[in-house]
């Protein structure tokens, strides 16, 4: 979402990496971006130019001139156009072009003519990346206020181990993704997110749980922290990455430990997001042993869990903002209303069983937000992320506010 109507340039290369090229763009594209690759005359050695205008949607360009006709590709043009250029691979021989401002091809004159921000992705051999002028050249285009996406470690081309893989598609991807999410508001914010199922033990293999699956508050995490704020996620069992270095996450099982954790963090977050389905009752005890299975009748006493939104709620700073979800099956509106006044929170977040597309385990979601004034705010059907995305702005709009 971050990425739609973005007009990059991707700049390729002579690496042997240039095959991952063909992936950056197709992701780009997929994500909504406008999308022209320039590349140097030795990446076409190792990519075809078809291949990427094919997935572009755009010739690639590798010279001034276009066609016999003397048609230029205009590079004062191409660098105004770009919202962003980002060089993948970049190696070692690119890299101290840049860095000594040299211009002797198409994209080393793109890149003197960007005035878009530039990210610069380097692949090379280890001790290529080790050596004193690389390092210098990096250091010198960082000082310029180039975007270093710094390369990977493994086995490399040449057979050794070590720095110099060129960073993953995805990983640029999400680079340019949280550039353009970066919000000013939301820089040094802390966040606090509670997400996905709880966990309540029977015996040492069994447990009461819900179909949470966490993918809302995980979208959450990730809208926020592409602002810009500091999130922590307090997370119940999910089959889940964070692929977020930017959100510390603290794994959690039980109602308990999941209210421990968040108690512990509560005070020193400015927003805080109580978006997991918590168990509301656990075993009254604990089984040592597997339970086995003999009675035709088998009962288990239960006790209520301490409920996190509705015991930090009237701890609440006045500068600090809480929203809460509410899934309901019957009497939404009303319960969601309940909910809100006595957890004390801003807003509260509604979601009906009843919506198709909605509640647990869907890839997209339905709410209603409601204010503290009753104010409540629909919206379609649409991907977590888009949701994610919905609530963000909501917030934004409130820290501007003060």
């Amino acid at each position: 979402m971050q990425l739609v109507g973005k007009k990059i340039l991707v700049g390729v290369s002579g690496s042997i990496a240039a095959y991952k090229s063909a992936l950056l763009v197709r992701l780009l594209v997929k994500a909504g971006a406008e999308v022209q690759v320039v590349m140097t005359t030795a990446a076409t050695d190792f990519i075809t130019p078809l291949t990427l205008a094919t997935l572009s949607k755009r010739p690639a360009l590798s010279a001034y001139v276009r066609d016999e006709k003397g048609t230029w590709n205009n590079h004062v043009e191409l660098g105004l156009w770009a919202d962003a250029l980002v060089v993948a691979p970049a190696t070692a021989h690119t890299l101290a072009k840049f860095a000594s401002g040299l211009c002797d091809d198409l994209l080393s004159a793109v890149y003197l003519s960007a005035r878009c921000p530039v990210f610069v992705a380097p692949a090379m051999d280890l001790d290529m990346y080790r050596h004193g002028s690389t390092r210098a050249n990096l250091q010198k285009l960082e000082s310029y206020g180039n975007n270093i996406i710094e390369p990977g470690c493994g086995e490399l081309a040449s057979g050794l181990v070590g720095e110099g893989r060129l960073a993953e598609p995805e990983e640029i991807v999400q680079r340019l993704g949280k550039h353009f999410s970066r919000r000013s508001v939301a820089v040094g914010k802390r966040v606090l997110i509670t997400a996905g199922p709880t966990q309540e033990a029977i015996d040492p293999v069994r447990y009461i749980s819900n179909y949470s699956s966490g993918k809302m508050g995980y979208a959450l995490a990730r809208a926020f922290a592409n602002a810009g704020a500091q999130v922590t996620l307090v997370s119940g069992p999910v089959a889940l990455d964070v692929s977020n270095s930017d959100i510390k996450k603290i794994s959690v099982r039980s109602a308990q430990e999941m209210f421990a954790a968040a108690e512990t963090e509560f005070g020193a977050n400015d927003l805080v997001i109580f978006a997991a389905a918590v168990a509301d009752y656990a075993p009254a005890e604990i089984a040592q042993q597997k339970i086995k299975k003999k009675e035709m009748e088998f009962s288990l006493a239960m006790t209520k869990t301490v409920d996190i939104a509705g015991t930090l709620g009237p701890r609440k700073k006045p500068s600090q903002l809480l929203v809460g979800f509410a899934l309901e099956t019957n009497d939404e509106l009303e319960n969601a209303h309940k909910k809100l006044q006595t957890k004390q929170l801003d807003y509260i977040i509604l979601n009906s069983l009843n919506d198709p597309g909605a509640g647990f385990a869907h890839d997209t979601n339905k709410i209603t937000v409601i204010d503290r004034e009753g104010v409540q705010r629909r919206f379609e059907l649409k991907t977590k992320e888009e949701v994610a995305q919905d609530i963000l702005e909501l917030i934004i709009t409130k820290w501007s506010e003060t």
